[in-house]
């Protein structure tokens, strides 16, 4: 899931004169950008194998993939109805216990619920963190209905309706008011490696959309849509409640699914096409179908562009990429596919090819809220009508999303509990990505509903932290552990903690271990994991097995701590040496040639911990003649003195001068100079300012 950037305040006279220049464009406005984030186990898979030799980085892995258990697998048919906007379906559902233990019930969530009224856990935590939303009127809300549950018998033997045992259920919150989580109990318990069969009707009205599931016009964006198994481990089920600020997480199986839409309408889903059949009432049913998934989302609408092209990279398997485009963003194709290319490519030679073959983009409607969002073989983006070049708009937005192909489609952790899993490894491989095949790669702010675009050219991305990454940290440092359960994060602190703070630490640990340890490590995280389950600890085994290191000082600061890291030079000194003639040189003392006068320098400096987090840091001192010292300072104390005489003067003094822990919270009180540069401050400034007052000279002139 891709979040927006914070934007600053912009001159108006200036986007005025943007808006009035603009070339006439098909009057429908940008894709809204991706809000700030999102949600167990499975069954004794077998031991990982020790871990294999890997490639050079740049070559992917030529083993074949292993598929996953295949334990939730559904049947699906449902039919859309644009004039009600609701959905009526049966599934199918067979389902294998793969834990160590036995089950009495099965656990169903109902996203849909979520936004049946303002009393659901999901708003409720929404006003919490501040986010204002009501319908607009009594259509704009979703709910799903089960109207019945069937245990399906084998060889015939007649149905057992589970109906009078099902319940709906709160363990998060005990909100008796929430309807996400359906228990239904069953005739008897389920043994370990049984598999049953589960029919499912039910009926769902598809909201306007919350959370990019719903719709706008005649454009629908389906996710969450059915009812979904939840995930049983050894210790019980791992059902959560549907909470505002986690995602999903379910376990890996077969989709055969039938879509019943109008003639007419062009369809996307999870999967590839196995039937498209015109029906005698004006409706066509399209049949999808995949293997080794954990999830089906679709799309329909009368006013899809249809795109196709195919990515080809020598030793990776090839894609073909499918893009179902708005009309009025038809001139940016070729955008989105460099962006998916890009994305396949880059992740797929440094962590593992991608295995499915085929993979659809979604340009989603002006203000339907789908945009920037990940769902297997399926992802949506995002542009505007007016996308400069120079920006990574869509491109970021699709190489992300592409991306969680990998960290979330691939190795699928659970979203509820550790969402920096995906979100963090995520954001950290876009950044590379971004960097590797985008140039430039700018910042951009927009005006006037996010339509107009106002350019910061001076202001490229960072590779580290994305376009506002590092500022999204700063805010929320210390509002949460990671180790907390994604679901019980303070709301807000998901993307500075899942997103931002996890894609600046796993940037730190490349600079501290160098990208080629890194890229293995998450290769093979990556080969062990896919199409399973895999833990916090899981991670931080693979890195300090690949790098024969042990880290877990280093995680234990930044996913079991909120602690903050800042570090600073406190005190700079460098003055004529004059101690009564004497002066140390090498470690010993000597006479001046004149008492009271000397041409050496004593240098004291003064480096102070701030922040309760500790890392190892350098030192750097610059002195007059260029010569530059480095010391290195395991940072564990609260300060530390650095004591120098020398022939000649200091000029400064800079902590982490190689910047290798980006989790600094303020990098303003890294360095202290005797130096000043004035000139060059003023003329930064002067030329920013003078820049907008010409800018707003000229739209005047422009205006009269």
């Amino acid at each position: 899931m891709r979040r927006p950037p914070a934007l600053p305040a912009a001159p108006f006279l200036v986007a005025a004169a943007m808006l009035l220049l603009a070339p006439a464009q098909a009057q429908r406005a940008p894709a809204p950008r991706k809000a700030p984030p999102r949600a167990g186990g499975q069954a004794a898979p077998a031991p990982p194998a020790a871990v294999r030799p890997l490639p050079p980085p740049g070559v992917p892995s030529p083993a074949p993939l292993n598929r996953s258990a295949r334990n939730a697998n559904y049947s699906i048919d449902v039919r859309l109805d644009p004039v009600r906007h609701s959905l009526s379906g049966r599934e199918v559902l067979t389902w294998r216990n793969v834990t160590a233990a036995a089950t009495s019930e099965l656990r169903f969530h109902l996203y849909y619920n979520a936004w049946r009224n303002t009393r659901s856990s999901w708003l409720r935590e929404g006003r919490l963190s501040g986010r204002r939303r009501g319908a607009a009127a009594p259509a704009d809300w979703g709910w799903s209905d089960v109207t019945a549950v069937r245990l399906v018998g084998a060889g015939g033997a007649p149905p057992i309706d589970l109906g009078p045992g099902r319940r709906f259920i709160a363990p998060d919150d005990g909100n008796a008011d929430d309807r996400t989580l359906l228990a239904v109990a069953l005739p008897r318990a389920v043994q370990p490696g049984e598999t049953i069969n589960v029919e499912i009707e039910w009926t769902a009205q598809v909201p306007r959309t919350f959370a990019r599931t719903g719709r706008v016009g005649d454009s629908y964006f389906l996710a969450q849509w059915f009812p979904k198994v939840a995930v049983l481990q050894d210790e019980g089920w791992n059902a959560h409640q549907f909470h505002s600020g986690t995602e999903f997480f379910s376990d890996y199986g077969v989709y055969d699914v039938r879509m019943t839409v109008p003639r007419g309408w062009v369809l996307g889903a999870t999967g590839l096409p196995r039937e498209v059949r015109d029906n005698a009432d004006a409706t066509t049913t399209h049949r999808y179908y995949q293997e080794d998934v954990h999830d089906f989302a679709w799309t329909a609408s009368p006013d899809y562009l249809v795109r196709e092209e195919r990515f080809e990279h020598p030793g990776l398997p090839p894609v073909s990429m499918r893009l179902l485009l708005q009309p009025e963003h038809a001139g940016q194709a070729d955008r989105y596919f460099a962006a998916t290319r890009a994305a396949l490519r880059h992740y797929g030679t440094w962590f593992g090819p991608y295995p499915y073959g085929h993979v659809t983009i979604v340009d989603p409607a002006w203000q339907s809220g789908a945009g920037g969002m990940e769902y297997p073989t399926l992802f949506t983006g995002g542009t505007r009508w007016l996308a400069p070049r120079a920006v990574a708009d869509p491109e970021g937005v699709t190489v992300h999303e592409c991306g969680h192909q990998f960290w979330y489609g691939l190795v699928g952790n659970n979203e509820f509990e550790d969402a920096w899993l995906d979100e963090g490894l995520n954001t950290f491989s876009t950044g590379r990505t971004m960097a590797e095949a985008f140039d430039p790669n700018y910042a951009g702010l927009r005006f006037f509903g996010g339509f107009v675009p106002w350019v910061y050219y001076h202001l490229p991305v960072s590779r580290a932290t994305g376009e506002n990454g590092w500022a999204d940290y700063r805010r929320g440092a210390e509002l949460d552990a990671l180790a907390t359960p994604s679901w019980r994060y303070w709301p807000g602190a998901g993307g500075p903690l899942s997103y931002s703070k996890t894609a600046l630490w796993l940037h730190t640990l490349e600079r501290y271990l160098g990208w080629p340890t890194l890229q293995r490590a998450m290769a093979t995280f990556f080969d062990r994991w896919r199409f399973r389950h895999p833990k916090p600890e899981d991670f931080f085994a693979v890195v300090n097995e690949v790098s024969g290191r042990d880290m877990t000082w280093f995680f234990d600061e930044v996913y079991r701590s909120s602690n903050s890291f800042d570090y600073a030079v406190d005190r700079l000194a460098s003055d004529p040496a004059t101690d009564q003639g004497f002066f140390e040189r090498d470690g010993r003392l000597e006479h001046s040639d004149e008492a009271g006068r000397t041409d050496r320098f004593r240098t004291v400096v003064v480096v102070r911990r701030h922040g309760e987090a500790i890392f190892p840091v350098e030192v750097a001192i610059r002195f007059a003649d260029g010569h530059v010292l480095r010391e290195q300072w395991d940072g564990r104390d609260r300060w530390k003195q650095y004591v120098y005489e020398r022939g000649a003067r200091a000029v400064s003094a800079e902590v982490d001068p190689d910047r290798v822990l980006l989790l600094d919270v303020n990098f303003t009180n890294n360095s202290r100079t005797l130096e000043p540069r004035t000139a060059e401050a003023a003329r930064k400034w002067a030329t920013i300012w003078l820049g907008s007052l010409q800018d707003a000279l000229l739209t005047c002139a422009f205006l009269v």
